[in-house]
């Protein structure tokens, strides 16, 4: 028990350690990429504060695996580099012995993180996404940045020289109109304002003291200038992203949903691809039965799986009705199958995530005693390694699931599964034999000082001349 004990506190201090260095680092990181959206733009900094707290839910779900595997990479290269592994092992205790109490703190660690992706991720993305929407309601300015063109309006590129933090008002515009290809227009104005109307569906650009410059294609040789007090230009507000949707959970997307409410509506969609496949099967049936009729009267019509068909008196005309029927109902099918595979990939993944808590277990302790060092660097170097590799095979798994190439549970488990495999094969070598792991040949890269600043329990070697 003492010895149980005394492994989980070598992790303790590391897992702690590494899981604020790295949710620092990710909030650093949203900093860099948001702030200048937010920053000067008239927002209180009670509401950037919580806009910046509901986005540390996916931080955690991403930090607490690699906090995992850097702890365990410490943990068992610290008691390895101090003999510790040595000791136990000579006083008759396995490897797999000194594994069993980190790899059940894992598997509570990967319980409390599945929970945590289904009831407190989707809340916090749900809220995040409806905060970020009421900003940009309130602010529809909010994405033009001074100096640089803006194309989030269809057909338009925008360019102002000012926008101001306490209101919608604009100055120095110039926008360029390219929505008909016959024409070019380019528009400036010395103020502006910008806004909803009353549906949130339309964006409303009112201009103050400009000019309206077009050439046509079709006549090159015309060119027309009107000058104007004030102008109104109306567009839709779908590239702006500012559709007002009710707080429901049908308005949810699949990252605010948990994986039963997934389930549930994976569940329904599969009932309607099932009503659908029973309307291809008649189309289908209906259009072989026209090819081999070869003619119809109008006092008897057939009796069809749609009775509409009836008020067609040819063959080509009741065929043309089933190949277009036909048609659309298999694109309708295909769009639900596309939205069942994205919901499973989904919900495979809020499973796939956690258990990477475990899977890294079995690769780093066995790694961690093949290095013999405790150092920060070499379990950073090592854990930032196989997360990289973890992480490119979860996102190409989900684009390959998504475009339909490969299993959803395939895609989300074979990072899990090839990982776990390597690190079932290195725990049972290194519980077998005493095996190091060599890392001097890229030492020599690596300055004197930059070494003993990571490799805190090795001591200097000394400079040759």
């Amino acid at each position: 028990m003492k010895i149980s004990l005394h492994i989980l506190k070598a992790h303790f201090a590391p897992f702690f350690g590494s899981f604020f260095i790295l949710m620092f680092l990710f909030v650093l990181q949203f900093i860099m990429k948001f702030m200048d959206q937010l920053v000067g733009k008239g927002l209180s900094g009670a509401v950037i504060a919580e806009l910046m707290l509901l986005n540390l839910a996916w931080m955690v779900v991403l930090a607490v695996p690699m906090a995992v595997l850097v702890a365990t990479l410490m943990a068992f290269g610290g008691m390895a580099s101090t003999n510790e592994i040595t000791a136990m092992k000579a006083g008759g205790i396995s490897l797999f012995r000194m594994m069993f109490p980190v790899v059940i703190a894992s598997l509570v660690v990967t319980y409390l993180l599945i929970e945590f992706d289904n009831k407190v991720l989707p809340e916090a993305n749900h809220r995040s996404k409806t905060l970020t929407m009421d900003i940009r309601q309130k602010k529809p300015t909010l994405t033009l940045v001074p100096g640089l063109f803006n194309q989030d309006m269809p057909g338009m590129s925008i360019l102002v020289h000012k926008t101001f933090a306490e209101s919608n008002d604009l100055e120095g515009i110039t926008i360029y109109n390219y929505s008909d290809p016959n024409k070019n227009t380019v528009i400036t104005a010395k103020q502006g304002t910008l806004s909803f109307s009353e549906d949130y569906k339309r964006l409303i650009m009112d201009l103050y003291n400009g000019e309206i410059h077009e050439i046509n294609y079709t006549k090159p040789t015309m060119y027309r200038i009107v000058k104007f007090e004030k102008q109104r230009l109306t567009t839709v507000a779908q590239g702006f992203d500012f559709e007002r949707s009710p707080l429901t959970s049908s308005s949810r997307s699949d990252r605010e949903l948990s994986s039963g409410e997934m389930m549930y509506m994976v569940d329904s969609l599969r009932v309607i691809e099932k009503n659908i496949q029973e309307r291809i099967d008649g189309f289908t049936k209906g259009l072989e039965e026209k090819l081999l009729l070869g003619s119809v009267t109008n006092t008897s019509p057939q009796k069809d799986f749609w009775r509409g068909v009836e008020q067609y008196p040819s063959v080509t005309s009741q065929m043309m009705f089933y190949r277009n029927n036909l048609d659309g109902e298999i694109a309708n099918f295909d769009y639900q199958e596309k939205q069942i595979r994205e919901l499973l990939v989904e919900i495979h993944k809020k499973y796939s995530i956690p258990i990477a808590c475990f899977v890294f277990i079995l690769v780093g302790a066995p790694l961690g005693v093949m290095a013999r060092r405790g150092g920060f660097g070499v379990a950073a170097s090592l854990s930032l390694g196989f997360f990289l590799l973890y992480w490119s095979s979860l996102i190409g798994g989900e684009k390959l699931a998504d475009r339909e190439i490969i299993e959803p549970w395939v895609g989300m488990w074979i990072a899990n599964l090839f990982i776990g495999l390597l690190g079932v094969f290195l725990t049972y070598k290194i519980g077998k034999e005493n095996i190091e792991l060599n890392l001097d040949w890229w030492k020599k890269l690596i300055p004197k000082r930059i070494q003993t600043a990571l490799f805190t329990n090795e001591e200097a070697e000394p400079q040759t001349p």
